[in-house]
């Protein structure tokens, strides 16, 4: 029974068997199968074929992530640069603000030394070293004092006007008083000296960067535009320096004076560089004949 059992059981796994055995024929036939031309195992080809989807999908998803850390690290980069960039930035600018501040400074001491040489007067240069804490700056200090000639009332100017006097003086300083302030002061007139009869004095308004004029005839002829000179009358400042120029005029009549602003020629909030005119005005001469009754009263 069991041999016969055992035989029936051969027959029936022999199919299965025979199927095996052709796979495993087909199997090494395919595996020992080449190219013609390139002579690579046709299994190997056929294996390539069906992985190269995936292969290409597991490269996409390679390529995206390594492109996606790419893109942070340029990003990092890109932040780093900008903020290098930033700060030359910055440094250029404050080195293009130094070099204009230098041009600047040294077009003011040039037209300082051109005004020393053209000036019948010495000429002391200065520079402002501080300033009232006033908005208009009505008084500044100069790092030039008793030392270099320096005396009290005397006029303090730029190449673009009269900036004031001299009202204190140290050796090595001294303190000037710009005619912005309301207590300044100065004969001036409207037009040529000499010429002109449009005489006044002027004085600071205080909390303005106008002057302003008074005691000009009302019937004398003003307009904008005109230009006031010193008159030397008043014993500070020498005949003939520019003060500014007229930019209003409230027009008097013959009984009353004009009211005339006048626009510095000087600078006088952005004062750097000044010079001090190391003069004094002369002096009032003596009566050359005394009076008649004198004389009679020494006759007798």
């Amino acid at each position: 029974m069991a041999v016969a059992r055992t035989q029936k059981e051969i027959r029936q796994r022999a199919p299965w068997w025979l199927v095996g055995l052709l796979f495993l024929n087909l199997g090494l036939m395919l595996y020992d199968a080449r190219d013609g031309v390139t002579k690579q195992r046709m299994i190997r080809v056929w294996v390539q074929a069906l992985l190269s989807p995936f292969q290409r999908a597991t490269a996409g998803v390679g390529s995206t992530g390594s492109g996606f850390f790419q893109y942070l690290s340029n990003l990092r980069n890109a932040a780093a640069e900008n903020t290098q960039l930033k700060q030359r930035i910055e440094q250029m600018e404050m080195e293009l603000n130094q070099l204009r501040a230098d041009r600047d400074e040294n077009q003011r001491l040039r037209a300082l030394l051109d005004l020393k040489d053209k000036s019948q007067y010495t000429v002391v240069p200065a520079s402002v070293i501080a300033r009232d804490p006033s908005i208009w700056f009505n008084t500044v200090t100069i790092n030039r004092g008793s030392s270099s000639g320096v005396e009290l009332n005397m006029p303090v100017v730029t190449p673009g006007g009269i900036v004031g006097r001299i009202i204190g003086v140290s050796p090595w300083s001294a303190q000037v008083m710009l005619l912005s302030d309301e207590r300044s002061g100065a004969g001036a007139v409207i037009g040529q000296l000499g010429q002109s009869k449009a005489l006044g004095s002027i004085k600071g308004l205080g909390d303005s960067d106008l002057l302003e004029m008074h005691h000009v005839p009302g019937t004398e002829e003003v307009n904008p535009g005109d230009y006031v000179v010193t008159t030397g009358q008043d014993g500070i400042y020498p005949p003939g320096l520019n003060v500014g120029e007229v930019v209003e005029v409230k027009k008097g009549s013959a009984t009353v004076s004009h009211n005339i602003h006048i626009r510095p020629g000087a600078r006088l909030n952005a004062l750097g560089e000044v010079a001090v005119l190391l003069y004094h005005p002369p002096q009032a001469g003596a009566p050359e004949q005394a009076l008649p009754n004198v004389e009679k009263k020494s006759g007798q």
